[in-house]
């Protein structure tokens, strides 16, 4: 048996194997020499100018990669229930739909990085996503307030429009790109106020000029816009492999015309550069939509549940949210149709369209006596 000093001599003889550096140690000991080496080739001035840009464009990029984090959907229901609390008012039909369309503009502006379409300067110039998914938000913030104004506030086609729905629905419809004079998000904001003294009174028991009535054929007006949107978007969404199709554009229609003539076939293809930007509107637009679908659910509970249309409408809420599961490809992928790579636009597409035919199925329903 060894005595304890040939064993402790044979431990010291043993090679001393050095830790194994992860990867991000090696990569930032590598930076670091890099930047040494850099360093020594930079006089004072000189130095702190190169620094000092590339920490600016390295915060920069930070910052353009957090204010692209699309809003989660609103929860409804508690804000109702918040605000409701907080003014001691009594939630009445239109208490719902005309919070949400509030909340709606609030978040496209108070988002983190606020209202971005229309900044010319860096950072924000340079970002392309979030201002197509506000300009989708923005379509769904238009068409409702303009339901609201013409139909849903109206019991009549001769009665009078609010007042407070007059001033807020030309405020949204302020061009998105507006720098100043006026300035997109102030009027957008403008308009959000109006929106709240409208709610106001129509939350007030003692205040009858302002209504909203829940009603079947108010409900379907506007599903009859949502739906169009909605077609138009797969549309263009299927547009992104390109296709080639027969002129229906008169079919069926006995003695019809159109103001110029069109070939038999038509063939159309989304540009490479729109196809993210497609693909964004969409996003924005379901995410309006589905908040928007949540506060009708609850405002005409009672005209969905008399035309047993109710499961109808969860099930388009259901195909709509799942365009906005989380997008794991840094960009837009445009595969082919079975091609290696996935077509995220043509999986929106199919989304968007399922939903289409779900609102013009629910409007049919609700036509129904």
């Amino acid at each position: 048996m060894d005595s304890p000093e040939k064993l402790e001599n044979q431990e010291q003889q043993k090679p001393i194997v050095p830790a194994q550096e992860s990867f991000l140690e090696k990569l930032s000991s590598t930076l670091f020499d890099l930047l040494e080496r850099f360093n020594m080739n930079l006089e004072g001035n000189t130095r702190l100018l190169v620094f000092g840009t590339f920490a600016l464009f390295v915060t920069m990029w930070l910052l353009t990669v957090y204010w692209s984090f699309e809003p989660d959907l609103l929860d409804v229901s508690a804000e109702v229930e918040a605000r409701a609390t907080d003014k001691t008012q009594k939630i009445v039909p239109g208490y719902a739909s005309t919070l949400t369309l509030i909340r709606i503009s609030e978040t496209l502006l108070d988002k983190p990085g606020g209202y971005i379409s229309n900044d010319k300067l860096p950072p924000w110039v340079f970002m392309d996503n979030i201002p197509n998914w506000e300009f989708g938000v923005l379509k769904q913030v238009r068409d409702f307030a303009k339901a609201m104004r013409e139909d849903i506030a109206r019991a009549q086609t001769l009665d009078e429009e609010h007042p407070d729905l007059v001033k807020a629905e030309p405020r949204f419809n302020v061009d998105s790109n507006s720098w100043m004079m006026p300035s997109a998000e102030g009027e957008y904001r403008k308009g959000a106020e109006h929106l709240e003294d409208y709610l106001d009174k129509v939350a007030n028991p003692k205040d009858s000029s302002a209504q909203f009535y829940a009603r079947a054929d108010n409900l379907r007006h506007w599903m009859t816009t949502a739906t169009r949107r909605l077609g138009s978007l797969s549309k263009r969404l299927n547009a992104s492999v390109g296709e080639v199709r027969f002129n229906t554009n008169l079919a069926g229609a006995e003695g019809a015309q159109q103001s110029t003539s069109e070939s038999r076939q038509i063939e159309t293809k989304t540009s490479w550069w729109e196809i993210d930007d497609i693909f964004y509107e969409a996003r924005g637009t379901s995410w309006a939509l589905i908040n928007l679908l949540y506060a009708i659910e609850i405002d005409f509970k009672e005209v969905l549940e008399d035309k047993k249309a109710m499961a109808s409408l969860k099930q388009i809420i259901r195909e709509l949210e799942a365009t906005q599961s989380t997008l794991w490809s840094p960009m837009v992928l445009n595969g082919s149709d079975f091609g290696l790579f996935a077509n995220h636009s043509l999986i929106m597409s199919a989304y968007i369209s399922r939903a289409a035919t779900g609102l013009r199925d629910l409007r049919d329903l609700l036509a129904r006596g």
